[in-house]
């Protein structure tokens, strides 16, 4: 959601890039003074000398396999003896982009051996994690505003498959919940299907809370009411707030510095235009220049599709935190580097007003870790859920 809670800006439409490059099209057949036989005979000739070539080409390539075949099987007759030649060689491509996204990725020519492990990347990060030796194993994953729970489908993958426990709740009237957006008139109503489910808890039950963007205050509304059912809460770039905060409190902050959220919010009235906001909904076609610049083309659709109206009333709610209960929970936060929604400024300023346990960054991530950075998040959360429980009064 970020700040999408400024003053309302005209409407302007993405304007589209021009491409750099012009294709020119070239004509099939070309007329010489009048002499396109000519031309064709020539063209039949080199087609000819080609083929030829070809024809040359492809016998000694014959020949030299044949050679290399005959060598490979001689050594394997001597006693094994290892073939004097690298088993692996690698070609190194240059980006042809600008010098700030220049890069080299290397495409190696040895197909993979029967004896070479195949681990996939979580595995290399978590080869010894034993879940069943962890404080707790259960997460909880929070939505940001217009989100839903489809937006944590990588990460909860990732987890499930080190052997976690993964919830990924649907706030009331996001994701596939039936509710009107507009007809959400408090924080309490609005995180509804979490409370429910820590209410099902058990009495010695625990489970790692983490919101995104707003979901970082309700997790923190949470918090508050059940502080012996939470072992952990990790926001991610989300709004960690202190008593006597909302979420436009801070959101604001940053209104009027970020002309790219303004020209995307649109304010909803579903009440009549001489009531206050309902829900703010967020331009279609500056999603991925605000949101996701960094994610795939595949999620950014995604997230066009699914994502649905912020209610408004949420968000003016102030919250009440004390140091007994909220206070008493380990708190973690986790920066977003490239994110143009919360910027890092405005990331840092709700650290050093309500500083955490430990602050973790993710370079290169837009405002959706989850799409951008799936395996830097999954990383930062299996540490912190490593973490021994802090020792309380």
């Amino acid at each position: 959601m970020g700040n999408a809670l400024g003053c309302v800006s005209s409407n302007e439409g993405a304007q589209k890039k021009a491409s750099k490059f012009t294709l020119y099209s070239l004509p099939l057949f070309t007329s010489f003074n009048g002499r396109t036989s000519l031309l064709s005979s020539n063209s039949r000739n080199k087609n000819k000398r080609r083929e030829r070539f070809d024809v040359d080409d492809q016998s000694i390539i014959s020949q030299q396999a044949l050679a290399a075949a005959l060598l490979f099987h001689s050594h394997q007759r001597k006693a094994h003896i290892p073939v004097p030649f690298s088993r692996s060689t690698s070609v190194t491509y240059t980006s042809s982009g600008s010098k700030k996204h220049s890069f080299k990725r290397s495409s190696s020519a040895r197909q993979r051996s029967n004896n070479d492990p195949f681990l996939i990347p979580h595995q290399l990060v978590n080869q010894e994690l034993k879940v069943e030796c962890l404080e707790t194993s259960h997460f909880v994953l929070v939505h940001g505003g217009g989100f839903g729970a489809w937006c944590w489908y990588k990460t909860m993958t990732l987890l499930e498959e080190c052997g976690f426990k993964v919830n990924s709740v649907d706030l009331t009237g996001s994701g596939v919940s039936s509710f009107d957006t507009n007809g959400i008139t408090s924080l309490a109503q609005y995180v509804e299907p979490l409370i429910n489910i820590l209410n099902k808890l058990g009495n010695e039950e625990k489970v790692i809370l983490v919101g995104h963007d707003f979901g970082g205050a309700c997790i923190s509304y949470v918090m508050e009411l059940f502080p012996s059912k939470i072992a952990k809460a990790v926001f991610i770039t989300a709004a960690m707030l202190t008593s006597g905060q909302s979420a436009i409190d801070i959101f604001s902050q940053q209104m009027d510095s970020n002309d790219l959220m303004q020209q995307a919010q649109i304010f909803l009235y579903a009440n009549g235009n001489d009531n206050p906001p309902t829900s703010i909904d967020l331009d279609r076609t500056l999603l991925r220049d605000l949101l996701f610049h960094q994610s795939s083309a595949k999620d950014v659709a995604l997230a066009s599709v699914s994502m649905r109206p912020i209610p408004f009333a949420p968000v003016l709610e102030k919250l009440s935190l004390s140091d007994k209960n909220y206070g008493s929970i380990p708190r973690f936060y986790i920066k977003t580097l490239q994110d143009f929604a919360i910027p890092v400024t405005l990331q840092e300023a709700m650290i050093n007003s309500n500083p955490p346990e430990q602050v973790f960054q993710i370079k290169g991530s837009d405002h959706a870790p989850f799409f951008s950075k799936p395996q830097a998040l999954h990383r930062i959360l299996v540490e912190i859920s490593q973490i021994p429980p802090k020792q309380r009064a």
